[in-house]
Formats: C-alpha cells, structure tokens, sequence
C-alpha cells in the first residue's frame, strides 16, 4: 500500500519541479493567424498532423522545412485532432488496459 502512494507523491513532486521550472510550452503567439498559404490548420489537419508524427519527425531531424507541429492553427481543435492521431499510430492505452 505504501509503494503506490510513494510512487503518486513522487510524481506529483516531479510535475511540480517541471511546471515551477518553466519547463512548459509557451503561448504560441500564431494561433488563429494565416500561414504562408492564407490558411488556418483545424482539426482535421491536426488529425493527419498527428498520424504522419513518426515520420515527420524522422524527417525534421534533417530538414529545416518540416516540423512536426503547425504553429498556425486554430487551437484547441487542432490540438485535440493532433492528440488524436498521435494516439492512433502509438496505439493509445487500451492494450495496456487489455493486459490487466
């Protein structure tokens, strides 16, 4: 019983090292603001953006021209769509829910 709550305090004490250490993303200062192409990426976009994530990365570790993120999106919902796909190629959490 104690090994659970010592891992949990553990956590919490660690997540609150990382926020109180600005280890966090900042505001994204191009959210609902055009890109190049005069186009907004929602959550469709966000979708596919999250899919193709693995591959996009492989690729932006050499290229300068592709990221894995598109700064000019709409927010929430392309970050939801984002989130995801992401999950979709990694395979979520149901097999580890499915094991237990």
């Amino acid at each position: 019983m104690k090994k659970p709550l010592l891992a949990v305090l553990g956590l919490v004490l660690v997540f609150t090292l990382c926020f109180a250490a600005g280890c966090t993303a900042g505001p994204n200062f191009f959210k609902n603001s055009p890109g190049a192409d005069g186009s907004v990426a929602g959550f469709w976009l966000g979708l596919w953006h999250g899919f193709i994530l693995p591959f996009a990365f492989v690729v932006s570790l050499f290229s300068d021209k592709v990221t894995i993120y598109e700064l000019h999106n709409v927010g929430t919902w392309y970050n939801f769509g984002f989130l995801v796909g992401a999950a979709t190629v990694w395979g979520g959490g149901g097999a580890s829910a499915r094991r237990r």
